[in-house]
């Protein structure tokens, strides 16, 4: 039987499915404790400085204002204040949406260097482990990785797993940006891989600037790397669960709410990616035109129309792909829902050919790179779809989507 399949008889071997494999990872693993932390975060320190300070007697904007009105207050400042104001207080606006992007990169920039100097101290912290201290190196040689002049760090945050978004072309002058998605076992240090770079997302995010360029040189293009959320640890409780899509969602919003211009947006989400996305989708500001499931265990929806979004949604896997097995429904809050690129759920679904398993997508030279490409710079009519009808592109122009799949 194939993921394809839809019998009753199916159905209950997969919810017993689930429910074997929820006793197995609580027999092994246990549910995820939640730990309340005294001491305040490194973003929540600089984010509480911000609320507390003022410029030339006059108080700071809160920091969770509207991007509109943030972006007002900082036209309203002088280069110098502005510059200032990073400074002070780099994390917080590093990661606050409505500054300006190129401030955002000067405070990171600023931060990374300050989460550097703390990591060369820990590493010869004789209080540390060696394995903590080997530890403390491998995050500040990533944070001298993230220091290099070429990198445009979009948010940072060093705590836990860490977290970051970084961009690639030059956002504020694109004419289409495209915003990458990743899934599970995605954090500061997976960022970017020499390895197998294309299953990280710098790699995958490079491939893809790459490949747009290649389709449509007169297109300007940008992507962003997005690892701003916590994503889930392996394939435990976190990964069957839609807890870390919903906070990942809002995070993702807020994101694609403050960007600059009025550019269209296309989401690449891949694997656990494609859950935040659909949890996103009903919320996501109209200026997002495709969304492009990849590799997905479900969006927690039974149909696309499900999603209540404008964009248009897209879907692929590769035949070789694992998750193709893993069962497709709901139960109790485990699973993710239907098949996105089963029939009845209603997606566009693409060619992912040559992609060769869960993790080579943006892989160079297959069709699930190029189909990428080609959504990222609005050509419709040349992606490949997964069956030869060409069913996948119909009623789609050259340069703009026809709204919901």
């Amino acid at each position: 039987m194939t993921s394809f399949d839809t019998s009753p008889q199916l159905n209950v071997w997969r919810a017993l499915l689930a429910l074997a494999v929820v006793f197995v990872m609580l027999a092994t693993t246990g549910w995820t404790a939640l730990r309340s932390h005294g001491a305040k975060t490194p973003l929540q320190a600089s984010l509480s400085s911000w609320e507390h300070g003022r410029i030339h007697g006059h108080e700071l904007p809160d920091p969770d204002a509207s991007p509109t009105r943030l972006a007002r207050f900082f036209a309203s400042l002088t280069a110098q204040e502005r510059a200032l104001l990073a400074r002070r207080y780099p994390l917080a606006v590093g990661n606050m949406n409505g500054a300006p992007v190129a401030l955002r990169y000067r405070a990171n920039r600023l931060a990374l260097d300050s989460q550097r100097k703390v990591e060369l101290r820990r590493m010869h912290d004789n209080r540390l482990s060696p394995a903590g201290q080997q530890e403390a190196g491998r995050r500040m040689h990533r944070y001298e990785s993230l220091l290099r002049h070429d990198r445009h760090i979009l948010a940072f945050d060093p705590d836990g797993n860490g977290r970051i978004a970084e961009v690639f072309g030059d956002l504020t002058r694109a004419r289409r940006i495209s915003v990458i998605v990743p899934g599970v076992d995605t954090d500061l240090l997976t960022f970017q891989k020499t390895y197998r770079p294309y299953s990280a997302p710098v790699g995958m995010a490079k491939s893809l600037y790459a490949a747009e360029r290649d389709a449509s040189p007169t297109t300007r293009t940008a992507v962003i790397a997005w690892a701003d959320y916590t994503a889930p640890a392996g394939l435990g409780i976190d990964s069957a669960t839609g807890t870390r899509a919903r906070d990942g969602a809002v995070r993702l919003n807020a994101l694609l709410g403050a960007l600059p211009g009025r550019t269209r947006v296309a989401l690449f989400c891949h694997s656990y990616g494609s859950v935040v996305c659909g949890v996103a989708a009903h919320a996501l500001p109209r200026r997002v035109s495709d969304i492009v499931a990849a590799a997905s265990p479900g969006m927690r929806v039974e149909r696309a129309a499900g999603l209540h979004t404008s964009a248009t949604v897209w879907a692929m896997r590769d035949a070789t792909d694992w998750i193709q097995d893993v069962p497709y429904l709901q139960l109790g809050g485990l699973g993710h829902g239907a098949d996105p690129v089963s029939a009845g759920f209603g997606a566009r679904v693409l060619s992912a050919e040559g992609a060769k398993g869960h993790a080579g997508y943006f892989e160079p030279g297959t069709a699930s790179l190029l189909n990428f490409a080609e959504i990222g710079v609005g050509a419709y009519r040349s992606v490949v779809c997964a069956r030869e009808d060409g069913v996948c592109s119909a009623g789609l122009s050259g340069t703009t989507t026809a709204g919901r799949a």
